[in-house]
């Protein structure tokens, strides 16, 4: 039994309590997907994630969803959950709400009502396309174009996205792409693109260490209609970071999620294993061991739940709290598994351990949605220019 005495924090309150508790009960009775072909797993687990309700998190109720607007202690309640439980079905659930986010934050009320029922139903499987060869880190340096055809009802866009999340199985992608009202970022817009578009092909598909839907995109003389840009043109760079914002805390979440079930999975085994003619557990290197993860896990858990309550109940930009959390959470979960994994022994590397999973699963929350480094530049510039004012 994970240790759920952060659920007590004041940060929280009952409506998200109940939640938690709701989600780990259908988690144990119901998440026996099979993962042997994962496209499949991902499609499975977002039509199981609809129909049970919990992908309704993922869109503002005017819409299908379950609360007035994208709250973010409970979608990082629900990644935690669902991470402790099964990575992919935590992967399933986040593209749905990261996938669709800039429709809810930026889209029309036609474009909203088109996607989002759909999203919340798990009819339609969502991606979010940003990153490219070349741009990564550096979003500002995309070089994927739209520019409008010659009557101005369409965009056209060329080029390539890369590292996309349910690439090759979403029913729709939210591309930024460069339309030139300014240099830099300053010259984004953001797009829904439909994946039976003319134009839009899969490049290729992309094999990673836990496996999950992740392609490339191509896009060759692409016709979009202008009715499907999210937001004003130019403002592409301004909704991707807003979506991110949202969305880096539940990343911090899930990594969460990864940790205390490893640290489950080390408790039970150093009580279990023999050593020296008692237990692991009876070590006092493997109590030291214990004490860190314990207190790295409950170190991340307040930076992420302070970040989600700045954002819900004060209503405040968060871009350097929830980079805060999302570094310190994926990096504690890395040297938390890690440890599970040394106190396994020969076991923990074995393919097909819990452990072993968790050790692949953790390795790309620390690169995805910014990398370490990068946050660590946010965190700086953040900090600098409010002691500055």
């Amino acid at each position: 039994m994970s240790d759920k005495t952060y659920l007590d924090l004041p940060l929280l309150d009952d409506s998200h309590r109940t939640l938690e508790r709701d989600l780990d009960a259908w988690c144990a009775a119901n998440l026996k997907v099979d993962h042997s072909d994962t496209d499949a797993a991902c499609r499975a687990l977002v039509r199981q994630l609809g129909q049970a309700g919990w992908l309704r998190y993922c869109v503002p109720a005017a819409h299908g969803g379950a609360l007035p607007a994208l709250d973010s202690r409970s979608l990082c309640l629900l990644r935690e959950t669902l991470a402790r439980h099964d990575g992919l079905a935590d992967f399933a659930f986040a593209m749905q709400g990261l996938g669709s986010g800039a429709i809810s934050l930026a889209g029309s009320d036609a474009i909203r009502e088109r996607y989002l029922p759909r999203v919340a139903r798990g009819e339609a499987i969502a991606a979010f396309a940003l990153s490219e060869p070349d741009a990564g880190s550096d979003v500002a340096a995309m070089q994927c174009s739209a520019k409008l055809d010659a009557d101005g009802t369409h965009y056209v866009i060329d080029g390539a996205k890369t590292w996309i999340s349910n690439g090759g199985i979403a029913d729709f992608y939210c591309v930024f792409v460069r339309t030139g009202e300014a240099p830099g970022a300053r010259g984004i817009s953001a797009f829904v693109v439909d994946a039976n578009t003319p134009g839009l092909s899969i490049a290729e598909r992309i094999d990673v260490m836990a496996p999950h839907p992740l392609a490339t995109l191509r896009f060759e003389n692409c016709r979009v209609p202008v009715g499907n840009r999210l937001g004003e043109a130019g403002q592409g760079f301004k909704v991707a970071m807003m979506t991110l914002d949202i969305f880096r805390a539940s990343v911090a979440a899930a990594a969460l999620g990864f940790g205390r079930a490893a640290l489950d999975e080390a408790l039970t085994r150093a009580r279990a294993r023999p050593m020296f003619g008692g237990v692991l557990a009876d070590l006092q290197l493997t109590q030291a061991a214990i004490g860190d993860m314990a207190t790295a896990i409950d170190a991340a858990a307040l930076l992420t739940y302070r970040a989600a309550w700045l954002r819900d109940v004060k209503g405040v930009r968060t871009t350097r709290e929830a980079a805060m959390a999302k570094m310190v959470a994926t990096e504690n979960a890395q040297q938390v598994i890690d440890r599970a994994v040394q106190m396994f022994g020969g076991l923990g590397v074995k393919v097909g351990t819990r452990v072993e999973g968790l050790y692949r699963e953790i390795r790309s929350l620390r690169i995805y949605e910014g990398a370490t480094e990068v946050q660590k530049l946010i965190i700086a510039r953040e900090t600098l220019a409010a002691q500055a004012v």
